[in-house]
């Protein structure tokens, strides 16, 4: 009898060579529909049912279900079918190409995330569906790597999913239960132009973004004088003075200077009301300073810093598969949009965050077999033979 989906280092290549960049730059945007699409005509054939939902810029999710939808009991097996922009001079071979070479599968979205739906389908293609207690769901969303888009419409629309999820980051199979949030801001100071030869005749915005600067450093050490987790390698909140972009001549009175900042906070910590005592911290700096103006905006929506409860279901089994501690980690998931559909949340996959981003992006073989043994079984635990 013949297999109803490739074998599994095909199915890899086969997603590595359909490229599906999401980038906040249009030039270099591309629509995930290719893989979308192609992880469709697989699950079907494994027969899952399989709904795409169109989230808008040539961009869909995928939600495919093997039992019953209205059970909300079941497990979801999730990831990002995007990948970042690459340079494809910077790498050794056709980053859109799987090789195998020294024990490892290159490409870019190898580690970060496509090889983790081969791994889910290899894992899924051995199921007896009618031996399903509960169901078991595939999620493939759009645009992770830049805006989110693609789980925000989930949370949007209030999608029913399941009650467990494990999304396919790479972290070397070791269970993540924690993540730090993400904050991009943009913090301008607006003065007036003029000659330089005489000060008056202009408000310098240099010298404005000069205080806001150290303003910014003070803010930060209060940050880390205030909220520490040990569970965390840099076990304090983060902030990054980014860019700065300010003048156009020497001679000119510089009349607009941006700076850009990204922060990272611990769980607990809420993106909104960090971003409204930014705004309160920065403001008085300015306001005694005649003809300067300060605007701080966030630059996108943020990432919500995540946590799931050490004693849940999902932690501790994931902890038995993998013969590993639940662990923390500074860079941002889908997870906390996931939790906040109800679903108990662990971010493990194959691959390590370390080759991610990075030219010759790849996955160890090794974690083929056994990030497959670790999916069969975490859905013997959840959906076949759950615990009473």
């Amino acid at each position: 009898m013949s297999r109803a989906i490739p074998e599994t280092l095909e199915m890899i290549g086969a997603l590595i060579e359909r490229p599906s960049i999401s980038c906040t730059d249009s030039r270099y945007d591309q629509s995930n529909l290719p893989v979308i699409n192609l992880l469709a005509e697989w699950l079907d054939g494994l027969g899952f049912s399989v709904e795409v939902r169109d989230v808008g810029n040539r961009k869909a999710n995928l939600i495919a279900s093997l039992g019953s939808r209205d059970d909300p009991s079941g497990l979801v097996l999730s990831g990002h079918t995007d990948t970042v922009p690459c340079d494809p001079d910077l790498w050794s071979s056709d980053p859109f190409k799987a090789v195998q070479r020294d024990g490892r599968i290159y490409g870019l979205g190898s580690a970060d995330m496509k090889s983790f739906f081969a791994l889910a389908l290899e894992a899924a293609s051995h199921l007896d569906g009618k031996k399903l207690k509960h169901p078991l769901m595939i999620l493939a969303t759009a645009d992770e790597e830049s805006s989110m888009a693609g789980v925000k419409s989930l949370v949007a629309d209030h999608a029913k999913l399941g009650r467990y999820a494990v999304i396919g980051e790479p972290t070397g199979l070791r269970p993540i239960r924690m993540h730090k949030g993400i904050m991009l801001e943009s913090i301008v100071v607006k003065g007036k132009s003029g000659h330089s030869s005489d000060p008056s005749l202009g408000a310098n915005a240099i010298e404005g973004m000069h205080a806001v600067l150290s303003e910014l450093l003070a803010f930060r050490d209060e940050l880390k004088a205030q909220h520490r987790n040990p569970a965390f390698r840099v076990d304090y909140p983060t902030l990054n003075l980014g860019s700065i972009h300010g003048g156009d001549n020497p001679n000119r009175i510089c009349g607009h200077c941006e700076t850009q900042i990204d922060i990272r906070p611990l769980p607990g910590m809420a993106l909104e009301e960090l971003h409204d005592r930014l705004v309160q911290r920065l403001e008085p700096v300015l306001a005694r300073v005649q003809g300067l103006s300060l605007d701080v905006r966030r630059v996108f929506e943020g990432v919500p810093p995540f946590e799931s409860a050490a004693d849940g279901e999902i932690v501790r089994c994931c902890e038995a598969l993998s013969g590993c501690s639940s662990g923390a980690v500074a860079f941002g998931t889908e997870a906390p949009f996931l939790k906040q559909l109800g679903l108990q949340t662990v971010v493990m996959g194959p691959g390590h965050i370390e080759q991610a981003h990075q030219p010759d992006e790849y996955l160890p073989l090794e974690h083929i077999r056994s990030g497959t043994g670790i999916l069969s079984r975490l859905i013997e635990r959840f959906c076949i033979r759950p615990a009473t």
